[in-house]
C-alpha cells in the first residue's frame, strides 16, 4: 500500500530577519507576504504570472534542500553565473522522519548548462558507467530541446524522490505534456513528491495536487478552474475569432 507520506512537509519564511524589505528578493509581493507554504504528499503546483517571484521561491527552496542552484542532483556543483539570490538563508525547511532515495531540481532555464557540465564530465571520465547512460544514454546535446526535457523524466528520475521542477513544460508540446502527466503518476504512485512550478493548464490537472498562486496579496489556494491560466485559455479556445479582433483592434 502506498503511504503519499510527504518528504518535505512545509518551508517557513523568517520574514523578519530579512535584512532589507525593499531589495530583491525580499520586495517581491508573494514574498514579501509569505510566512509558511504546506505542501500536498503527491504534487504541489506553485503558478501565477511573469514576475510574481515562482522561480525566486523555487530556487530558495531547492538550494536550501542542497540542490545545485543551476539544478540537477544534489552530487552536482558547477555554476556558469553566481547570479541565485539570498532568500534560500531565511527559509526553515520542516521534514518528515521519511527520505527521500532519489531527488533532482529541474529548472528549464539553465538545462543546457546542465546538459554541458554532464558532458563535460563524462569525457573526464569522472564516473562510470557514464553520466549520460542515466539520461537515456545519449548526450542531451544531441537531442531537441523537448527531447532532452522528457528524456530526464523519462530516465533519470527513478521514484522514492523529491523532484522540484521549474517549468518543466518549457519545451514540451501538448501532447508531451500530456506524456508528462501520465510519467509524473507513475513516480507518485512509486512514492515520489513534486513541487512544480508551471503555466501549463494541461499540468495543473493533475487531480492529487494542490494549486498555490502568487499574486500581489501573497499566496492562495486555487482550484485549475480558478487559474489565469484556465481561463484564459478556455476563453480563447471557445471564442477565437472575438478574442483577435479585439487584439488586432478589429471592431468590426
Amino acid at each position: 500500500m502506498i503511504s503519499y507520506e510527504s518528504f518535505l512537509r512545509s518551508i517557513k519564511i523568517a520574514r523578519t530577519d530579512f535584512p532589507n524589505p525593499d531589495s530583491y528578493p525580499f520586495n517581491i509581493q508573494a514574498i514579501r507576504h509569505l510566512d509558511q507554504l504546506d505542501f500536498h504528499p503527491q504534487v504541489t503546483f506553485i503558478v501565477g504570472e511573469n514576475g510574481a517571484g515562482k522561480s525566486t521561491l523555487m530556487e530558495a527552496m531547492a538550494i536550501a534542500c542542497g540542490f545545485n542552484a543551476e539544478g540537477g542532483t544534489r552530487h552536482f556543483n558547477f555554476a556558469t553565473q553566481s547570479t541565485h539570490s539570498e532568500l534560500h538563508q531565511y527559509i526553515c525547511l520542516i521534514r518528515s522522519v521519511r527520505k527521500p532515495r532519489d531527488g533532482f531540481f529541474f529548472r528549464a532555464e539553465s538545462y543546457y548548462n546542465l546538459a554541458t557540465n554532464i558532458d563535460e564530465l563524462d569525457q573526464q571520465n569522472i564516473a562510470s558507467p557514464q553520466i549520460r547512460d542515466s539520461y537515456g544514454g545519449k548526450s542531451l546535446h544531441e537531442q531537441s530541446h523537448g527531447e532532452a526535457f522528457f528524456a530526464t523524466f523519462l530516465h533519470r528520475f527513478s521514484g522514492n524522490g523529491l523532484y522540484i521542477l521549474d517549468e518543466p513544460e518549457a519545451a514540451l508540446s501538448p501532447l508531451r505534456q500530456l506524456s508528462m502527466l501520465a510519467r509524473l503518476h507513475e513516480l507518485v504512485e512509486q512514492n515520489s513528491q513534486f513541487i512544480i512550478s508551471t503555466h501549463s493548464p494541461i499540468l495543473m490537472a493533475y487531480p492529487n495536487s494542490i494549486i498555490y498562486y502568487l499574486g500581489e496579496n501573497g499566496v492562495e489556494v486555487r482550484t485549475l478552474e480558478e487559474t489565469d491560466h484556465y481561463l484564459i485559455m478556455k476563453q480563447f479556445l471557445n471564442n477565437k475569432d472575438k478574442m483577435m479582433n479585439e487584439l488586432f483592434g478589429n471592431n468590426e
